[in-house]
């Protein structure tokens, strides 16, 4: 529904002038019947309310199945009981009470509901509900209600609603978004919810039909978000989606921009968020073979050659998929990649950059990928003509290539070095800091790269 015009005060215009001022007494009056201070009484009062208007929804519905009419006002009641309820999302300090009084089995069960409406209004409740906002420095009832949430099957019947939901009507899309937004939230406050939704529910199949779909919506964006989330911290959920054919699914929908760019930022997102996906699957062994058989290899050297604005994304993918893994280096060679990455690595590709990355960091980013992925390339082709192949690169052009890696061994030997004495400037001013957390700020500044550089110099030097 499209939001209402503004009023616009008309200058020297009593009449409307007046009509102004007494809609908004209207409101004013409106919003001070609706609002009570918020405490146990008026929890307790809210839930008896809804707790009987569900009671006589449902004697409705069981006493005229057949004639919608003769229950569609106590519908339209147990709808208004729920819209009531969202007032708690401004008191998250009371949702152990709620727990307590057990509204929260009554309220979930509504998700089943045979009115979609009534569905979509628990939706939206619990939307506001797990608002990260709301739930900001209030830790513990938020654990609380999440925990009395997951107890009563809110991720099952979460997704059983959402496989009823179409993106063609507009309240119904609406309900889709918060519903994933409702997970999101809840993963937010225990992150075990990221590997139980995927056990428990037909979530993963459900994102990946999603972002199956060619036109680009805001939903779609958002499934690409939530399967990135449920990636990133969890191997079980790597390799559950690798088993779901989720590497083929993740290549094709990148696939769509291998010779075109996002037309919005959102969109851009999008491609980013399934990127982070398709990187996330190649941690797990299995899911780097699934990716050469599905010409993964290929489809991102094509990526790179259309230097559209995915580029540095699928130089990232290419990355992952070869670190550990010589059948993902041998088939990068025999597929003739060698030629795009050694002309990114020299700066001879014209790389895009997109207004949201600026270009110095975006820079460095691919080129810190880029020596990561000769490494790799390196570890995994230890002899044959594929070895003497890489090697051969090095030669070309005067040894430009090894001229190349010596200028960013000292850019990055520099960097590095600027750091440790900034560290031991710290020490001074009896800053404490422990080894640990040095060497990570070491890497931060470019210690990685900088070994990497070192370990590629290390083969060439040891070739023959």
């Amino acid at each position: 529904m499209e939001a209402p015009n503004p009023l616009k005060r008309k200058r020297h215009d009593d009449e409307n002038q007046a009509e102004v001022d007494l809609s908004l007494l209207e409101a004013v009056e409106k919003s001070q019947n609706a609002v009570e201070v918020l405490d146990l009484r008026t929890l307790k009062k809210l839930v008896l309310s809804f707790e009987r208007r569900l009671k006589e929804n449902i004697e409705a519905r069981l006493k005229y199945p057949d004639q919608p009419e003769r229950f569609a006002d106590s519908e339209v009641e147990l709808h208004e009981e729920l819209e009531k309820l969202k007032i708690l999302a401004g008191a998250p300090e009371l949702y152990p009470e709620l727990v307590n009084l057990n509204a929260i089995p009554s309220i979930l069960n509504l998700l089943s509901h045979e009115n979609t409406d009534i569905a979509i209004d628990v939706v939206h409740l619990l939307e506001d509900l797990t608002d990260e906002d709301v739930l900001e420095d209030n830790d513990e009832p938020a654990r609380v209600l999440v925990d009395s949430l997951i107890e009563n099957n809110v991720l099952e019947l979460l997704v059983q609603n959402l496989q009823r939901l179409s993106d063609k009507d507009p309240d119904e899309m609406s309900a889709v978004y918060n519903t994933l937004a409702s997970i999101e939230n809840m993963i937010e406050v225990k992150p075990a919810v990221a590997e139980l939704v995927c056990e428990r529910t037909k979530l993963l199949r459900w994102l990946l039909g999603k972002i199956k779909v060619r036109e680009f919506d805001s939903n779609k964006q958002y499934a690409s978000e939530i399967l990135a989330i449920l990636l990133q911290n969890s191997t079980a959920n790597q390799k559950r989606l690798g088993q779901m054919n989720g590497v083929d699914v993740v290549l094709q929908a990148v696939a769509m921009y291998k010779s075109k760019d996002p037309k919005t930022s959102d969109e851009e997102e999008m491609l980013e968020n399934l990127f982070d996906c398709l990187c996330c699957l190649l941690m797990p062994m299995e899911n780097k073979e699934r990716f050469v058989k599905a010409e993964g290899v290929e489809l991102m050297i094509i990526i790179m050659k259309q230097k559209k604005s995915a580029y540095s994304s699928a130089v990232r993918a290419l990355d992952f998929s070869m670190t550990n893994y010589p059948p993902a280096c041998e088939r990068f060679v025999d597929v003739l990649g060698l030629k795009t990455a050694f002309a990114a690595f020299m700066g001879k590709a014209s790389i895009p950059v997109s207004k949201k990355n600026k270009k110095e960091r975006y820079q460095e980013e691919l080129e810190e990928r880029l020596v990561s992925l000769i490494a790799s390339l390196f570890g995994g082709i230890l002899r044959g003509s594929r070895r003497e192949r890489l090697l051969s690169k090095f030669v070309e052009n005067e040894c430009e290539k090894i001229d190349r890696l010596m200028e960013l061994y000292i850019r990055y030997s520099d960097r590095v070095k600027a750091e440790t004495q900034r560290l031991e400037q710290l020490e001074l001013d009896d800053l404490e800091m422990d080894e640990e957390e040095k060497y990570n700020r070491k890497l931060e500044s470019g210690l990685y790269t900088l070994q990497l550089i070192a370990v590629i110099l290390g083969h060439l030097w040891c070739s023959e």
